[in-house]
This record gives structure tokens, sequence and C-alpha cells, in this order.
């Protein structure tokens, strides 16, 4: 019995502790188990994780403080006689990652715990046999070649490489390196734009507003964003397309059937719910996140019924005196349907109990205050 009561035990504890593991998990809320592994049961010894799958893309976002400053790139110096390792300016450029997505714009398979160099996955060997994974000098390239050309237009190895008999102390390159910081971005408040469109030719876009009151994060809106966006100012620049324009503003807006939502003939005034919407957002609505109201897919409208989402009021729960009102004794025991018949609370009616000629606001079932 003694040796029954200690396995139940262990077995307890073990349970225990697994469900601890399973709860620090950096991603156990947000993906199953599968999304990532393989096998049904996967454990420290074989946790099965699937191989840099393309369609299981797992990648963590670490503070641009914890990046290294430099790497040296020399895994494939063993293939070139010519050109010496490359000294990557790692912080600079993820500094500024989060405008495009933060580090999966390199990293595109991070799982939790684990920050995976391009040698972790892509083979050093150019004789592969899976052609839907390029080589790590493939993947090196495809990785810097289409900003950089994007940029400078200039796609010269020399771009990146220096000739071996020129290369100076590795040391001495890193500390260039390390002394390179991108200057500080000031978010823009408000930038007005004047376009073509003889309907409206002005539209206003408050940054702060987006970033603040609709919490947008960078990527919301630069996810396709690169260095060129605000560096690149050659005459071979390419003017944006009309449909280049609107994708940005159209994941929330109507910038087909409704252009008025963003072009009108003055600057437009910040955003105020009740003059939009016709909802004053009083004290008790004002410091709530849009999207406690709205859900997460979207501002649209919902219907400015209180019983729309207080659904579960009662006398039991609710302090009427918040609405600036103190029930009267004969009314403060009533159910709430009484007054606000089908639970609209927006007006109350006294049919309910009172002849027609008593009404409300005439009436008052209380002290305002």
């Amino acid at each position: 019995m003694k040796k029954i009561s200690i396995i139940i035990l262990v077995f307890i504890s073990a349970s225990i502790y697994a469900q601890k593991e399973l709860e620090q998990h950096p991603m156990a809320k947000s993906l199953e188990c599968n999304y990532c592994h393989s096998c049904e049961i996967p454990t420290k010894d074989d946790p099965c994780l699937y191989t840099c799958p393309r369609t299981h893309m797992v990648t963590l976002q670490h503070p641009v403080e914890d990046a290294p400053e430099v790497i040296v790139l020399d895994e494939l110096k063993e293939q070139s006689d010519l050109y010496a390792p490359v000294v990557f300016s790692h912080r600079l450029h993820a500094e500024m990652s989060n405008m495009a997505g933060g580090c999966q714009l390199c990293h595109h398979y991070n799982p939790p715990g684990v920050i995976l160099g391009c040698q972790e996955c892509h083979e050093n060997s150019r004789s592969r046999t899976d052609l839907n994974k390029p080589d790590l000098k493939g993947a090196y390239h495809r990785q810097c070649i289409d900003c950089h050309r994007e940029w400078t237009h200039e796609v010269e190895c020399a771009s990146c490489h220096l000739l071996n008999e020129k290369i100076v102390a590795d040391e001495v390159q890193v500390k260039d390196y390390s002394e390179i910081k991108h200057p500080k971005i000031i978010e823009p408040t408000k930038i007005v734009y004047n376009t073509e469109f003889d309907d409206g030719d002005i539209v206003t876009f408050y940054h702060d507003e987006h970033v603040n009151l609709f919490n947008l994060d960078c990527s919301s809106c630069h996810s396709n964003s690169s260095c060129a966006s605000c560096h690149d100012t050659t005459p071979l620049k390419l003017e944006p397309t009309l449909d280049q324009l609107h994708r940005v503003c159209s994941e929330c807006h109507d910038t087909e059937d409704d252009c008025t939502n963003c072009h009108i003939k003055k600057e437009r005034p910040r955003f105020n719910h009740e003059l939009i919407t016709g909802f004053d957002l009083n004290k008790y609505h004002k410091n709530i996140d849009c999207k406690s109201c709205h859900g997460k897919d979207g501002f649209k409208g919902l219907n400015d019924n209180c019983g729309t989402c207080h659904t579960d009021w009662s006398p039991g729960n609710f302090d009427h005196k918040i609405t600036g009102l103190i029930l009267s004794e004969s009314h403060e025991g009533n159910d709430c349907e009484v007054c606000h018949e089908n639970n609209n609370f927006k007006k109350p009616t006294c049919s309910m109990c009172h002849d027609e000629d008593v009404t409300y606001p005439d009436f008052m079932p209380g002290e305002e205050i």
C-alpha cells in the first residue's frame, strides 16, 4: 500500500510539474503543440521539431538590446580565396526590423528558446536535393540582395565583401560597425497629403492616433517597407501605383466604395467618437481599449444600446447612480426590464406601471445628481 501511495504521489507531482512547464512555454497559449512538433508526445530528449518548415513558421521577438552588435559571417570562407568573410552590422539592421515585422524579417523560423542562425537549416554544401530550400550561400545572398538592390541599385560583390588582399583585421571592422547607431526615428503626429483626387484632394493622417488609440504596431502598416522607403532618392525610384497607395489603408477603410473615408476638401479634425459614431464615450468608456467593444477584427459599427454589451445587468450588480440618477425608494427595487423594455437602456419607459401621461424625462423616477 505504501508503494502504491508513493507511485501515485510521484505521478501527481510529475503532472503538476508538466502543467507548470506548459504554462511557462512562451507559445503555449497561442499555438497547438502539433504546430511545431511532429510527434504526439514531444520530450526534452526528442522534441521532434519540424525542420525549418515553410508551413510551420514560428518566430519569437527579442529585444534589440539583446541582439549582438556585429556578426562575422565566416562559414563560407573555405569556398572562396578571393573574398574575405562579411562583417555584418547585426544590431544596426535589427534596430529597424520592427518596421517590417521584427525578427522574422530575417529569422523566419525561430522556435521558442532558440535563436537560429541561417547555417542551422541551410546546408553549406551546394549539392543538395531539396530545391525548395537554398544552400547557405544562396540564403545569405537572397536575404541581402533585394534590399541592397532596392536602395543602392547596385549588387556588386564589393558592396559587402572585401578582397582577401585588402582585408583589415576582423577586430578593427567589428569595432567600426559597433559604433554605428541608427538615428532615432521621430514618429510624426499628423501628415497631410495633397492628392489629385478632384472630389477630395486632402487626406489627413493622424499617425499618433493609429498608434496610441487604435493600437497598431509598426508592422501593421510598414510590413513591406525597407530602408529604401526613406533613403532611396535616386531618379530610378518608381512612384507607387494607386493600388499600392491604398493597399495599407484598405485593411481597415473602404477605399473602393467610399472615398470620403479619407478624401475631403479640407484637413480633417482628430477622431471624435461622439461626432463620428453618435455615441459619447463618457467617463465609463473613454479609457476602455477599442477592441474590448469592437473586437479584434476591425472597428465595425455596433448597436449603441447598452444591452448589446452589458447582458448581465441586474439590480443586484448595477449601481444606478453612475448614470447620474439615484432611483427613488419606489423604483430602486424594480427589475431593469420594468423601465427598460427589451433591455433598451437608452431611454426608459413608464407605461408598465403608469398612465400614458407619465413619461420620461418630464417624470423623473428619482433624483438627478
